[in-house]
């Protein structure tokens, strides 16, 4: 039975770490996309700024702080990012009615065109990367990428 364990084991090491090869593969990639989509915005505009413009249009209006938490990053740096995002016209900043000491931070239109714009290369290239695959198995692929950013055992369906 313990060989049997073990092998079982080996096997899910070795998947583990091909699975982690795969990801550091695509991160490599994403890390690409995010600065040439970045320059395409603005040149010399950085990526973690372009990630932030990028969130607030997903999820947004934010606040500074739900901004932070959401990326996981650091409100002074954030902030800087966000005053120069404000000074290209691609955002807003304006009183949160729920919190008179926080702002707002939303997209303008400009900046949601903008977004669209630095984006259409790279959304193509997946469009044209999967267009072998099914509709099924993109959703499959979605919904395990999601279970695994949650931390929750995929459904079977």
């Amino acid at each position: 039975m313990s060989d049997v364990k073990s092998e079982t084991d080996d096997e899910r090491r070795e998947a583990v770490q091909a699975l982690e090869s795969s990801f550091s593969e695509l991160m490599t990639v994403f890390r690409r996309f995010v600065s040439e989509a970045a320059e395409r915005v603005s040149p010399g505009m950085l990526p973690a700024t372009f990630k932030a413009l990028s969130v607030v249009s997903r999820f947004g209006p934010l606040t500074l702080s739900a901004l932070a938490e959401r990326l996981a990053a650091d409100k002074g740096f954030l902030s800087r990012g966000i005053s120069e995002l404000e000074e290209l016209g691609l955002v807003t900043r304006t009183p949160d009615p729920n919190d008179r000491r926080s702002r707002l931070i939303a997209v303008t239109e400009l900046g949601h065109k903008r977004l669209a714009d630095a984006r259409a290369p790279h959304e193509s290239r997946l469009f044209d990367a999967i267009a072998d695959w099914t509709i099924d198995d993109i959703r499959h692929l979605s919904t395990l990428l999601h279970a695994l950013a949650v931390g929750e055992v995929p459904s079977r369906d």
